[in-house]
């Protein structure tokens, strides 16, 4: 079973990246609250589930996908449960077939290691190469958990924070799907 602190409303003492650093940084800019706890290493699902049940929130599982050519990138947050299928996801945004882009390619463009993924790396992205897709069922509840960057810090934040103060301030303005 994985450690899980007790929840917290401060940004961290240290940061352990710099995209760390960015994504507490905005949201004090942006004087977005947040509940966040830190914890052991978390990279599957299954960790997840705990970090939500102390959050009082489903952690949201965010994709990291490029077309073959290696030119489109896309950020896909869905839920937990959700398997992914390449086909619809494509399908529904009418584009080619996507494929996982590499671990190299989601730390050059977002800051970030495998297992820390998360719509608020969107921040890194300056030049915004990356577009940002959110499953409806993943954004519609009242609250939205997520890494903040790594796999030892979760939180949870209002949606319509992410949607409406958080993404645009990043200038990534999300595409919502339904699959």
């Amino acid at each position: 079973m994985i450690n899980v602190s007790e929840i917290k409303t401060d940004k961290p003492n240290t940061f352990k990246t710099e995209l760390h650093s960015m994504v507490y940084d905005t949201l004090e800019r942006l004087e977005i609250p947040f509940e966040r706890v830190d914890t052991d290493e978390a990279i599957t699902m299954e960790d997840c589930v705990e970090i939500g049940k102390k959050l009082d929130t489903a952690i949201v599982k965010t994709l990291f996908l490029c077309n073959r050519q290696k030119t489109n990138f896309y950020l896909f947050v869905t839920t937990d449960e959700k398997p992914f299928v390449t086909k619809d996801f494509s399908r529904v945004l009418g584009i080619s077939r996507v494929s996982f882009a590499s671990p190299e390619m989601l730390f050059d463009m977002l800051g970030t290691r495998v297992g820390s993924a998360t719509a608020l790396s969107c921040i890194f992205d300056k030049e915004n190469k990356v577009k940002i897709v959110l499953d409806k069922d993943a954004v519609s509840g009242e609250w939205y958990g997520c890494s903040d960057g790594t796999t030892t810090g979760y939180m949870k934040l209002k949606t319509e924070d992410l949607i409406k103060n958080y993404l645009p301030f990043a200038n990534h303005i999300p595409t919502i799907i339904e699959i």
